[in-house]
Formats: C-alpha cells, sequence, structure tokens
C-alpha cells in the first residue's frame, strides 16, 4: 500500500447531490488533503435507466460549491467498459463465476422461503448453463470460512462465506452491475483508501471476494462512515426530508457553513468548537475520530451554524454575497425577463418562482384556468409523465409538454402549457416556460406539478 494515499468519491447521476454524499466527499478530501494525498472524481453512470446528463453536471457544481476540487476526473464509468469485459474474462477463465436465469420473481421466491425448510438457504447455484447473452453472471461464493477486512472506522468486520449469496457480477445485458465496476475502477485508480457510507459495509465482502479473484493483491482500507438520520432519528428520505446540497445552496446556505456543519456529522476535532474554518478542519482530520454511531442532520443546527458565518461577515461583503446568490439563481432568464418587465418589482415578481421551496399560486388565475379548460388535471399528469424522461433542455422540454398536450387530448401547446406554468410558478404570465423550467430543473419541476395536481383533483372534489 503505497504511503500517499489515494481517495474517490464516486457518485451516482441519478438524482440530486445528497448530503450524505456531500459529507462522504468532504471527508475524502480532508483526508486526501491532511496527507498529501489525491482525489479522484469518478461518475459511476452504468444505470442507465436511471442516469440524467444534468446530474452530472450537479455533482460536479455541488462539489465545486463547497470548494472540494478534485485532482483526478471526472472518470465516467460508461466509458470503461472494455476493463469490466476484460475482469470478466480473467473470472470466466478461472470458473469463478457461472451462468443463471433465474428471474426476479425466482429470487423473490426464493428470499420468501429462506429459513423455511431445513438447510435452504433460498441462494442461487450453479446448474451448469451455457454463458450466453441474456444470462446473467454470478460470481461463485465458497461456503466455508469467512471474509474479513480492516475498516478504520468499524475495526475488522468478519462475515461468514456461507451468509453470502452468490452474487451477481454482470447484468444478463452484458452490462456490469455496481460491485464489479467498483472493484476493477478501485484497482485501476490505485485507490488505497475507500472511505463510503455505511450502508456499503454489507457490500464490502463481495468487494474482496472479487478483488482477491481477480488477482489485484492487497485490499483497500476501508473506512464505512455513520449514517445520517434526520432530526426524528429517522433515515434521511428524499421523500421526506430536504438532502439535495443544491437546495440548500438555493436556498441562501453559504458553501463554508455547509462544509462546516457537514463535517461535524459523525466527527468532531475532540473539543466543544463549532466554527471550524476549512484550513483547520484540514489540519485536524482524522478517520479514527469518526463515530460508528449515526449521525444526525438537522437544518435548524445547520442554520445556527450559518447564521455565524454571516454575522462575522462585514456589511459590505453580506451585501455582495447576498447580490451574488441572487444573480446566480436568475442571471440565465435576465435577457427574456428584460423584454416583458416594465419596472423591478415586475422582474423580481417574474423570478420569485426560482427561490421559494414552493411557488406561492395566484388563486384567481388557478380558479380561473380551471373553470376555462377542462382537462387541467388531465394536462398535468400527462406532463408529468413526459417531462420525467425528457431530456433537460429548452428543444427537450418542449418537445415533452407537446407530447403531454397530445396525451391530455389538448391541441393547442398553449393551452397545454398553462396548466405547468401555474403548478410550477404560481402566475399565469412570466418569462418564456421553457427556460423557466430547464432553470429551476427536473426534480423540483415534477415535484411542483405533482403537487399542482394533487391541487385540481381537491378542487375537482370539492366543487
Amino acid at each position: 500500500m503505497q504511503s500517499v494515499p489515494r481517495v474517490r468519491i464516486a457518485p451516482s447521476p441519478t438524482g440530486y447531490f445528497h448530503v450524505g454524499t456531500g459529507r462522504t466527499a468532504l471527508f475524502n478530501w480532508l483526508f486526501a488533503r491532511r496527507h498529501g494525498g489525491t482525489f479522484v472524481l469518478r461518475i459511476e453512470d452504468t444505470d442507465t435507466a436511471r442516469n440524467r446528463p444534468e446530474h452530472v453536471e450537479g455533482i460536479m457544481s455541488s462539489l465545486r460549491w463547497l470548494g472540494l476540487g478534485w485532482d483526478e476526473g471526472p472518470f465516467l464509468q460508461s466509458e470503461r467498459g472494455e476493463l469490466y469485459r476484460r475482469a470478466i474474462d480473467v473470472l470466466v477463465g478461472k470458473g469463478a463465476v457461472y451462468a443463471c436465469d433465474c428471474t426476479p420473481a425466482d429470487i423473490q421466491e426464493r428470499a420468501r422461503l429462506r429459513g423455511g425448510p431445513p438447510g435452504y438457504d433460498g441462494f442461487c447455484r450453479d446448474r451448469g448453463l451455457e454463458a450466453t447473452s441474456g444470462r446473467m453472471l454470478r460470481f461463485r461464493t465458497p461456503r466455508d470460512g469467512s471474509v474479513s477486512f480492516t475498516d478504520l472506522v468499524r475495526g475488522n468486520p468478519t462475515f461468514p462465506l456461507a451468509a453470502i449469496e452468490d452474487f451477481g457480477v454482470r447484468k444478463s445485458n452484458g452490462e456490469p452491475l455496481f460491485i464489479l465496476a467498483n472493484v476493477v475502477d478501485d484497482a485501476d485508480m490505485a485507490i488505497s483508501h475507500v472511505i463510503r457510507g455505511d450502508d456499503h459495509t454489507s457490500n464490502t465482502p463481495k468487494y474482496a471476494l472479487l478483488w482477491e479473484a481477480l488477482g489485484y493483491g492487497q485490499l483497500p482500507v476501508f473506512a464505512h462512515l455513520p449514517l445520517i438520520n434526520n432530526a426524528q432519528g429517522k433515515k434521511l428520505s428524499k421523500r421526506r426530508d430536504k438532502v439535495a446540497v443544491e437546495d440548500f445552496r438555493d436556498d441562501g446556505y453559504l458553501a463554508e457553513a455547509m462544509v462546516n456543519y457537514l463535517a461535524l456529522l459523525g466527527w468532531s476535532p475532540g473539543d466543544d468548537r463549532e466554527i471550524l474554518p476549512l484550513e483547520e478542519m484540514v489540519a485536524e482530520f482524522d478517520l479514527g475520530d469518526v463515530k460508528s454511531s449515526p449521525a444526525i442532520f438537522d437544518e435548524r443546527k445547520l442554520a445556527s451554524v450559518n447564521s455565524q458565518y454571516l454575522r462575522k461577515m462585514t456589511p459590505e461583503e453580506l451585501v455582495e454575497r447576498s447580490g451574488l446568490w441572487l444573480r446566480s439563481r436568475w442571471e440565465p432568464l435576465a435577457p427574456l425577463v428584460q423584454e416583458r418587465a416594465r419596472t423591478l418589482a415586475e422582474v423580481f415578481s417574474m423570478v420569485e418562482f426560482l427561490y421559494r421551496s414552493e411557488p406561492v399560486i395566484d388563486q384567481a388565475e388557478w380558479d380561473k384556468a380551471l373553470r376555462k379548460n377542462a382537462k387541467f388535471a388531465s394536462v398535468l399528469e400527462a406532463a408529468a409523465e413526459t417531462l420525467a424522461g425528457a431530456e433537460w433542455d429548452v428543444e427537450g422540454v418542449h418537445a415533452a409538454l407537446s407530447a403531454a398536450g397530445d396525451k391530455a387530448g389538448v391541441a393547442n401547446l398553449r393551452d397545454s402549457q398553462a396548466p405547468v406554468r401555474l403548478a410550477v410558478t404560481g402566475r399565469a404570465v412570466g418569462p418564456p416556460l421553457m427556460e423557466s423550467l430547464v432553470q429551476l430543473g427536473r426534480d423540483k419541476t415534477l415535484a411542483r406539478i405533482q403537487a399542482g395536481l394533487a391541487r385540481a383533483k381537491e378542487a375537482a372534489l370539492s366543487g
């Protein structure tokens, strides 16, 4: 193992940049900077059905905002397929994998029966099938003994091999599964320390087995970070909690306050200090001081930390930072707003939807639109479907809204845009809708459309 560490952050571009991923990135970055090492950015984009190009940019913009610059990358797994194919060939040549034609329903049924008949573990078994296309490849897990690894947070976890299933390494369509790509990439990039969330601890025995089977030598050192729960002690959920780094940035939190707060989620400098400049974190950060118990993310506490940073600013700095924040949110729409607004007050009214967690609905316009458009709810329902899979640019959003109108039986594009505009911005007029949705982002747009749909359905029931 080299003395100078090489670490990586490897997010998937399937959604906004999660605060948990931000904390993991920060701990990797601090460890690299403390020891003069290298911080690598890798984008794990093999899940082609869920990946979004805008989320790749979101990952990079979030890291830049946090001040966590990477030394190498970004490397895209989608461009590294030949490495994974060669690794599969090695495993096939060693007899370490076998073909399996079990369907998801088969596996669910076996899991249901697990622990039923004596000695039945519910695992798939090698039935001598040929490794033809359309069949998954599974790793042949040894049944005897155990596997262990060094974990700087959790000691030396040990797992009995009898409890580990013959896990998949290649999908039936030929694409690598997460565990294979993860191992191959870490070996190819000479990653010395794998610092990641505790939810990956159960994957690590499989990682170790694959690493050994591929002949990669000494395992990296692991550090599995504690999970992050919400203020009620439940695991952070994007369906229930505010979890996107981009949301906190857009709501006006300071990057340095966010970094400060993330550092305290599972680590402390050993005293009661709460305000820690980045240079102090680098000087004092030690993975051995990371706690194994879950951390609590409390936005009220984050707001308190943020307020302390605000109070340290001079009035001139506060004005400048506030102006930069306002500008960053609406500047892309400025030329379009300029053509429509007559006063500065009207400028603000046209772009305020970007700054709010939810739009302020103009009730009179909403009621008028519901009366005039019998397919108001149908348009929103169709838009939620078509926008979910759209390319998130002006042309892609335009095509999706046109398709939504066709799906809802609305011939006029303007009539298919009006319900969406009201649901998303709260107003019947404003800058061009396509550009507005692109700037707001897919996830916030879809959330507002769903909320508008629920509101429209409620109005129909009560009316």
